[in-house]
C-alpha cells in the first residue's frame, strides 16, 4: 500500500490481521479511524495529520467536566467529541443527587476511554486505581499528535523527564499532561515539554532535552556556590 491520505471510515483492507494504530475493524473489514496518512508494512497504520485527538478504547486521558446530567458527567476531552462518564463508572457507588459533590463543572479528572461506538459516543471510566480527580500540580496542553514524542521509544523520553525533574508526569493521549512535584521542578518540566513540542520533528531531540535538563542542574549548582562559600567564610571567622 502506497502512503495516501484517508478520512475516518475509509475502507483499508479485508484482512483484519492487518489492523494497526489509527484503524478499527467492523464486520470483518479494516477502516481508518483518523484523518491522516495510511501506510502498510506488517500492519496498516494511520498517522494523524491533524492536531485533534480522536479517542480510542483504552486511552488514558485527562478530561474536564463541562456539564452534569442526571447520570453522566459530560467531559471536554480536547477532541471533536465529548466524553461521557456515567455515575456507575465512578470508583465507588454514589447517588445521582450527590454527583456534584464528587465532580463539579470545571473539575479535571484522569480517566480512561472505556468504549467508542461507531457513532463516536465516547464512554469513559474511573474504575481503576490509577484514575482519580486532579486536585494538585499543573496541567500542560500539547498537540495530541506530539504525544508519541513526549513518551519516546519504549517510554525513554518520559522516563528521563521524570528522573531529571523529580516530578510525576502523566501524559494523556489527548495531549493533556498532568505534572506534580515541587514548584521549581514543575517549571523545569514544563519548559522541557515545550521544547519537545516545538522541536518534535528534529532529529537528536532526546540528547538535546537531556543536555537542557542537566544544564539547568549545573547552572543551579553554580548559583549555589557563592552561598556555600559565604557560609564557609562565616564558619572560619
Amino acid at each position: 500500500m502506497d502512503k495516501h491520505i484517508v478520512v475516518p471510515g475509509d475502507f483499508l483492507s479485508d484482512d483484519v490481521k492487518k489492523a494497526g494504530d489509527g484503524t478499527y475493524v467492523s464486520e470483518g473489514k479494516v477502516y481508518s479511524n483518523l484523518y491522516g496518512l495510511a501506510s502498510e508494512k506488517e500492519k496498516i497504520r494511520v498517522v494523524s495529520l491533524s492536531g485533534k485527538y480522536i479517542p480510542q478504547g483504552g486511552d488514558l486521558i485527562v478530561g474536564t467536566v463541562s456539564e452534569i446530567t442526571f447520570s453522566n458527567w459530560i467531559m471536554d476531552i480536547k477532541s471533536p467529541y465529548e466524553g461521557l462518564l456515567n455515575v456507575s463508572e465512578y470508583p465507588r457507588r454514589i447517588d445521582s443527587s450527590d454527583m456534584v459533590k464528587h465532580l463539579d463543572v470545571g473539575s479535571s479528572v484522569l480517566v480512561m476511554v472505556k468504549n467508542v461506538s461507531r457513532s463516536m459516543k465516547v464512554e469513559l471510566t474511573m474504575r481503576n486505581n490509577r484514575l482519580k480527580p486532579i486536585t494538585s500540580g499543573s496541567i500542560v496542553l500539547v498537540s495530541a499528535v506530539k504525544v508519541p514524542r513526549m513518551i519516546g521509544r519504549n517510554g525513554s523520553m518520559i522516563s528521563m523527564l521524570k528522573k531529571e525533574t523529580n516530578c510525576n508526569i502523566v501524559v494523556g493521549q489527548n495531549g493533556v499532561i498532568w505534572i506534580t512535584g515541587k514548584d521549581r521542578d514543575i517549571d523545569k518540566a514544563i519548559e522541557a515539554i515545550q521544547i519537545i513540542e516545538n522541536e518534535a520533528h528534529i532529529d537528536g531531540l532526546t540528547d538535546r532535552i537531556s543536555g537542557f535538563l542537566k544544564g539547568n542542574v549545573e547552572k543551579e549548582l553554580e548559583t549555589a556556590k557563592p552561598e556555600v562559600s559565604e557560609i564557609l567564610d562565616e564558619l572560619l571567622d
